[in-house]
């Protein structure tokens, strides 16, 4: 595989990425949000904080694919290894644990406004994995790359 095909495999799943979040911020989250206020009215005011707060959580994630977009270029350009990928690599490392960490914060806050419930608050907990599993593997991946980087660095200045 060449690097161009690879930084267009990885260009095409970021895209599907950014797509399916849209649909599943834009579309299936306010649905499932009004089918349950249509269920359970006394649950009406719960629906917009929510929505709020779960749109939020989109920022970052749409942040770390305009990284993963950047980084793919560098690799199309044959510059994988490359301290500017390091450093985009740490960036998205700290973004998934900051956008985690308001996810956690924000359900506990909910719960203790009586707007969720310890079932939720729970279910989140396997969301809050994910979240710092990715960003522990986009820290380990940065050290990487930057030591590869300088290890480049040091066979170009060699004769």
């Amino acid at each position: 595989m060449t690097q161009r095909s690879l930084a267009k495999w990885i260009q095409g799943i970021l895209i599907g990425f950014a797509i399916v979040g849209a649909i599943f911020y834009a579309g299936i989250i306010p649905m499932i949000g009004k089918d349950i206020v249509a269920e359970n009215p006394e649950m009406a005011y719960m629906y917009y904080p929510w929505l709020i707060f779960l749109i939020l959580t989109a920022i970052p994630c749409y942040i770390f694919l305009v990284f993963g977009w950047k980084i793919s270029v560098n690799i199309e350009n044959d510059n994988s290894f490359c301290q500017e990928n390091a450093g985009y690599l740490k960036k998205m490392a700290h973004l998934a644990l900051g956008d985690t960490v308001f996810f956690l914060v924000g359900n506990i806050i909910y719960l203790c406004l009586n707007m969720n419930h310890p079932g939720v608050l729970l279910g989140s907990f396997m969301i809050d994995f994910v979240g710092v599993a990715v960003s522990v593997g986009c820290a380990a991946l940065s050290h990487l790359v930057l030591n590869a980087a300088e290890m480049k660095a040091e066979n170009d200045l060699t004769i």
